[in-house]
This record gives structure tokens, C-alpha cells and sequence, in this order.
């Protein structure tokens, strides 16, 4: 299971998808366990995060990416920039 980041996201994409309509999380520096039951579609608007998987793989998210998470990912997010993300969920 990969995490897809496009970086950056471009502003006919956030346009196309009405990204900037949808609900904003935010949260501040700090790590957690997460994991995703469904897909989830993700424009970070500010800060930084790490994401680690039990295989080992790393990602590194920032302001202006679009991440997609799947379905079935377990990970560990460590915010290290207080995030503010516009997210949407697919079941």
C-alpha cells in the first residue's frame, strides 16, 4: 500500500475537485498511530508531517502537496509544523 503524493498539487486540480470546499483538520506537532478504513484525498494547506509505515517506508508531506492515503493503511503520522489539511474521505 503506497501513499501518493503529488507535489505540488496544481491549481486546476484543487479547482477541478473543489478541494478548497471541503472540511479542514488541523492539529498540532505532535505523534499518533493512524488507520485508514477508507480512502482518504488530502490537500495540505500549511505545516509538515512524517508518516512511517510498519514496512518501514517514509513520507514526507508539506504545504501544497495532495496525498492519497488507502484504504487499509496503518501508519504513524508525526506532525512536526502545526498541519492544516482540506481532506476528503471515499468509502
Amino acid at each position: 500500500m503506497k501513499v501518493l503524493i503529488t507535489s505540488p498539487c496544481s491549481a486546476s486540480v484543487i479547482i477541478q475537485h473543489g478541494i478548497k470546499r471541503w472540511p479542514i483538520w488541523e492539529c498540532k506537532p505532535k505523534k499518533f498511530k493512524w488507520n485508514y478504513d477508507v480512502e482518504e484525498v488530502c490537500l495540505i494547506i500549511e505545516g509538515q508531517a512524517t508518516i512511517t509505515t510498519p514496512k518501514g517506508e517514509i513520507y514526507i508531506i508539506k504545504a501544497g502537496d495532495l496525498v492519497e492515503f488507502p484504504a487499509g493503511l496503518y501508519c504513524e503520522w508525526e506532525i512536526t509544523k502545526s498541519i492544516k489539511k482540506h481532506y476528503r474521505l471515499r468509502s
